[in-house]
């Protein structure tokens, strides 16, 4: 028998999203298996979100605006819905990120979270999550849309040389993900600097940070323990890892040197392995 499971549209996003669509669905007298053919998925699915107990997808949602015609009503609430699936901690630092005019981050141990594969997050996503990891990737790929917005934020990153040698998810996925940085050298609002080995000492031993800058707002700093989150906008420590920062970019290689080592790391560590010679 199909659930039908009362909810209550205000305890989260997600049970509004569900609420909503049973309304609508029932409201254009199709059943969930109806609605399903329609959008190309089970009746199974189609009551599961209904029931908050999956989290659908922007494609799904997108399938549910046109076949409901909602004037894309589900397309905006699926963004509120996979922000929600983010840790409570980390929701905060996301809107503000989604709202800088500048991001600015150290990377001391994996490859920042705007620029990461679905792959490779759902690597780096697995070791904690692996019994939300569906949800977890998709909110970290909904993040990544404001850099597809008509005026993105511009992104400076500086990564550890350590982070292209750390194998996460096999040397196809880490192979994919040094690709995709080195696709991010055409885009005008996106810098990616490596900080060789060869550096030594410098000022990010302490941690992977990052700056946000707004066209209004105070900056804030940012920083992040396992599992809990740290923002400040003291004018003081603003200044100090401002300076931190710029100390960094200094020191790491050029753009264009940075791209040859990813390259290079990228050939040498994760490049595919000759066949066995043929007779």
């Amino acid at each position: 028998m199909v659930n039908i499971r009362s909810l209550d549209p205000s305890a989260s996003p997600l049970d509004y999203y569900g609420s909503e669509l049973r309304r609508l669905r029932e409201e254009a007298g199709l059943n969930q298996q109806q609605l399903g053919d329609i959008v190309f998925c089970t009746a199974s699915l189609i009551g599961q979100i209904e029931t908050a107990k999956k989290v659908p997808t922007r494609e799904f949602s997108e399938r549910l605006d046109a076949a409901l015609m909602t004037g894309g009503l589900f397309s905006r609430l699926v963004g509120l819905v996979l922000k929600s699936q983010l840790p409570t901690w980390f929701q905060q630092y996301a809107e503000m990120e989604a709202k800088a005019a500048y991001i600015s981050t150290y990377q001391a141990q994996l490859v920042y979270g705007l620029l990461q594969t679905e792959e490779y997050a759902r690597a780096v996503l697995s070791v904690d999550h692996p019994d939300r990891l569906d949800e977890m990737v998709a909110a970290r790929m909904e993040r990544q849309r404001i850099l597809e917005r008509e005026h993105p934020p511009v992104v400076c990153v500086v990564l550890d040389e350590a982070v292209l040698h750390r194998e996460l998810g096999g040397t196809e996925i880490m192979r994919s993900q040094l690709a995709h940085l080195l696709g991010w050298l055409a885009h005008p609002w996106v810098q990616v600097q490596v900080l060789p080995f060869e550096a030594g000492q410098h000022t990010g031993l302490l941690g992977s940070f990052t700056l946000l800058r707004f066209e209004e707002d105070p900056d804030i700093f940012y920083t992040e323990s396992y599992d809990s989150g740290h923002m400040t906008a003291n004018s003081h420590a603003i200044r100090e890892r401002s300076v931190g920062y710029a100390r960094l970019q200094a020191t790491a290689l050029s753009r264009e040197d940075s791209a040859a080592l990813i390259a290079r790391v990228m050939e040498e560590r994760y490049g595919h392995q000759p066949g066995p010679a043929v007779a």
